[in-house]
């Protein structure tokens, strides 16, 4: 029997593609491919930017770096593209790193670089989300467990 795909944030599975160079693997994460055919993105790869890249944050409807630039076209192709991935695979559920300006569901960083969190979603988090996919981050996965 094929098992259910699950979109799944790179940095979760030890690749290293965060902003910093690192990853946040979470060993629970790579526990689910027992369960789940996982499919890794990392929106901001995806969307053309490198690794490792200045910070970024969502300020209004905006994604701005630490340095100010406006990278907000290159987090939107990214959540595009890692929208085509779920669908492709048939996802319907994703797990996506907590607090992420792609991925965070529910808290994000406040766009000053002030390290506070708000209420919000990542651009990816939000996309997948409108289109019907159920996010969870590794803060809250147990549903994924069960």
């Amino acid at each position: 029997m094929k098992k259910e795909a699950l979109l799944v944030s790179a940095c979760l599975l030890g690749e290293k593609c965060r902003y910093d160079g690192g990853s946040k693997y979470c060993a629970r994460t790579e526990q689910l491919a027992e369960r789940y055919e996982l499919v890794p993105v990392c929106p901001e790869v995806l969307g053309g930017l490198s690794t490792p890249r200045p910070p970024s944050e969502i300020l209004g409807e905006r994604v701005i770096t630490i340095d100010g630039r406006d990278v907000t076209a290159q987090f939107r192709l990214g959540a595009e593209r890692s929208l085509e991935a779920a669908r492709k695979a048939g996802a319907v559920k994703a797990l996506l790193k907590s607090g992420s300006p792609s991925c965070g569901r529910g808290l994000v960083h406040d766009g000053l670089f002030s390290g506070k969190l708000v209420p919000g979603s990542g651009v990816t988090a939000a996309l997948l989300e409108k289109n019907g996919i159920a996010v969870y981050t590794e803060l809250d996965f147990e549903p994924l467990e069960r």
